[in-house]
């Protein structure tokens, strides 16, 4: 079962810089992720999501290989793309996959103006190691929202300010 945890920062350029970064830890085998949405909640008012990942490209992509692949068997590769990119298209921006939209722009729009969060939809992690990690952005960030139990929630709570706590001290010393 995957966990939704929701973490805000002051600017969207963190939020991003967390999500490449996160990107790279999940290399390492130290988080598993189905999903990773910048929120910003721009200082003009509008709502922005950026998502990981672009459905309908990807399924145009996916489309035009097996459009291809038909055109080929009926004599009519051209043909045979143009119609299977058409509709992986269509049905790569028709498929939600991930956090739901509407739950992500609703929640953008409580964000401070000109601030950002960053929207993790976790399938496994080692939460200790990526914290550590992710140290330096700590003294930044906030827990905003999470489907965890209560327990868990907790405890991440307490890694956050623990964390938190470190790399202060350490930007003291």
């Amino acid at each position: 079962m995957s966990n939704l945890v929701v973490i805000g920062f002051p600017k969207v350029e963190e939020a991003e810089q967390v999500r490449l970064e996160l990107v790279a830890i999940q290399e390492e085998h130290l988080i598993t992720l189905e999903d990773a949405v910048v929120l910003e909640h721009g200082s003009d008012g509008h709502v922005h999501l950026r998502q990981a990942i672009n459905m309908t490209a990807a399924g145009a992509m996916g489309g035009s290989f097996w459009g291809l692949l038909i055109g080929l068997i009926f004599a009519n590769p051209l043909l045979g793309v143009a119609a299977g990119a058409s509709a992986g298209a269509a049905s790569g921006a028709l498929s939600d996959i991930g956090i739901n939209d509407k739950f992500l722009k609703e929640l953008t729009e409580t964000l401070p103006q000109g601030s950002a969060a960053l929207a993790l939809l976790v399938r496994d992690s080692t939460p200790d190691r990526v914290i550590e990690r992710l140290r330096r952005h700590l003294p930044n960030a906030r827990l905003i929202h999470t489907s965890l139990s209560h327990t868990d929630e907790e405890k991440l709570k307490q890694q956050l300010e623990q964390a938190r706590k470190q790399a202060e001290a350490l930007r003291m010393a």
